[in-house]
């Protein structure tokens, strides 16, 4: 016959500082870091750090930087010119497809 165990008491439920939440965040927006192997040591579940990240601002890491600058910039060489109500983007001769449809699905109206 087999014996059971029940376990009975308050469910365990952590509290994280600020502190903690922050280092597990920086921690996997580090170059090549792993979240599941980073939740994994910390005792969680990947989905947590996903929610604290998105909670401190920070989902939109990875991004490049972008300038609006108010006159048009002069285009050296050949360039196609793509006109919306609000912006106008210069796409040089040389810009690889995937770069220029990225840039086009986010600029569009």
């Amino acid at each position: 016959m087999s014996q059971i165990t029940v376990i009975s008491g308050p469910e365990r439920r952590r509290v994280w500082s600020d502190e903690q939440k922050r280092e597990l965040v920086a921690a996997v927006s580090a170059p090549g870091a792993n979240v599941a192997e980073i939740a994994r040591r910390a005792d969680l579940r990947p989905n947590q750090i996903y929610r604290w990240r998105r909670q401190m601002g920070q989902a939109a890491q990875g991004f490049a930087e972008v300038q609006v600058q108010p006159d048009p910039m002069p285009v050296i060489g050949s360039a196609i010119t793509v006109e919306f109500e609000r912006a106008i983007v210069r796409i040089p001769a040389g810009a690889s497809p995937g770069l220029v449809s990225a840039v086009l699905r986010s600029v569009k109206p």
